[in-house]
C-alpha cells in the first residue's frame, strides 16, 4: 500500500512540474513592435510575419497621413508604455518623438531611415522625411529595420534576416519596373498637391514644377494660387497630381484656370493595419506608376 501511495505521489509531483512549466511557457511575453505609422507597419510587417511571439501594432489610426502635426493621444500613450520596440521613420516625421524619448528613456527606437545609405532631400534646411515613396530607398529602409530587430532580438534573427531578404526582392522587382517605364516618359513636368513627392519624383526622373500646398491642410494665398497658374500655364503639358487623402478643392480651382488635367497620385500614408495588408506598399506604387503613364503620355 505504502508503495502504491509513494507512486501515486510521484505522478501527481510530476504532473504538477509539467503544468507549471507548460504555463510558463504559454505566458512567455510576446515581443511588442510598435509603429509610427502606416509605412513603418508595412515595412516592419513584411519582416516578422509568420514570426511566433512577435506583436507588431500601429500606433496611429487607419486615416492619419502624414505624422507632421501628429498629437499624442493618452491611448497613444498607453500604447507605447507597452511596447518593447518602436519603428519609426525619423527625419522629422515624428514631431511628438522629443516626448516619447523623455517620458520612456528605456524605450528602445528604430529609426528607420537611421542609416548613411538614405541621403536626404534638404529643403529650406529641412530634410524632406518623405523618403519610402522611392523604392530603393524603402529597401534601404527595411535593410535597416531588420538589421536593427536582428541586433535587439537575436532570438529571432534568422527569420528577420530571411523575411527581409523576401520582401526586397518583391521590392527590387517593383524598382526594375518603374525604372523601364520611367525611362520613356515623354513628359516630365509634374504639379503635386504638397511635397510630399520629391523621392518619387526623383526616382521615376521627374521634374516637381510646383507644389500647390507646402503644407498640407493650408490652403494657398491668392499670390501663391496665382504663381501657379502662371507656372502651370507655361507648361506645355498640364497635369496635377492630387491625393486621396486631402481635399481637391484648391487643385480643382487651379485646374478650372489652367485647363489642366487632374490625376491622384497615392503618398501610401493611410490604411487598415492588418497582416493581410503584407503587399500594400507594392500594389500602390504599381498604381501610381499606372497613373503617371497614363498622366504624362
Amino acid at each position: 500500500m505504502k508503495k502504491i501511495v509513494s507512486l501515486a505521489l510521484i505522478v501527481l509531483m510530476f504532473t504538477l512540474v509539467s503544468c507549471g512549466t507548460d504555463n510558463k511557457q504559454e505566458e512567455k511575453k510576446n515581443l511588442k513592435i510598435v509603429t509610427s505609422f502606416y509605412p513603418m507597419y508595412l515595412e516592419t510587417l513584411n519582416i516578422t510575419r509568420g514570426i511566433r511571439g512577435i506583436e507588431v501594432v500601429n500606433l496611429t489610426p487607419a486615416q492619419v497621413g502624414c505624422l507632421h502635426d501628429y498629437q499624442l493621444t493618452p491611448e497613444d500613450m498607453k500604447t507605447l508604455e507597452t511596447a518593447d520596440i518602436f519603428v519609426i521613420n525619423g527625419l522629422g516625421m515624428e514631431s511628438f518623438l522629443d516626448k516619447v524619448v523623455e517620458e520612456m528613456p528605456n524605450l528602445k527606437i528604430i529609426n528607420a531611415s537611421d542609416t548613411p545609405t538614405i541621403i536626404p532631400i534638404v529643403e529650406d534646411g529641412v530634410p524632406n522625411p518623405h523618403v519610402w515613396l522611392s523604392v530603393n530607398n524603402a529597401i534601404k529602409q527595411v535593410k535597416n529595420i531588420s538589421l536593427k530587430l536582428r541586433e535587439l532580438d537575436p532570438e529571432h534573427a534568422d527569420e528577420y534576416r530571411m523575411h527581409s531578404l523576401e520582401y526586397i526582392d518583391e521590392l527590387t522587382t517593383l524598382s526594375d519596373e518603374i525604372g523601364v517605364s520611367a525611362a520613356v516618359l515623354p513628359n516630365r513636368d509634374i504639379v503635386t498637391f504638397h511635397n510630399a513627392f520629391p523621392y518619387l519624383a526623383q526616382e521615376f526622373r521627374l521634374n516637381v514644377v510646383e507644389v500647390i500646398e507646402h503644407e498640407p491642410g493650408t490652403e494657398p494665398t491668392p499670390q501663391e494660387l496665382a504663381e501657379t497658374i502662371e507656372k502651370i500655364n507655361a507648361l506645355p503639358h498640364k497635369v496635377i497630381f492630387t491625393e486621396p487623402q486631402y481635399s481637391a478643392k484648391a487643385a480643382e480651382t487651379i485646374a478650372n484656370e489652367t485647363g489642366a488635367k487632374i490625376f491622384e497620385l497615392d503618398p501610401i500614408v493611410t490604411g487598415e493595419a492588418k497582416p493581410e495588408n503584407l503587399l500594400d506598399y507594392p500594389d500602390r506604387m504599381l498604381m501610381n506608376l499606372m497613373t503617371l503613364i497614363k498622366a504624362l503620355q
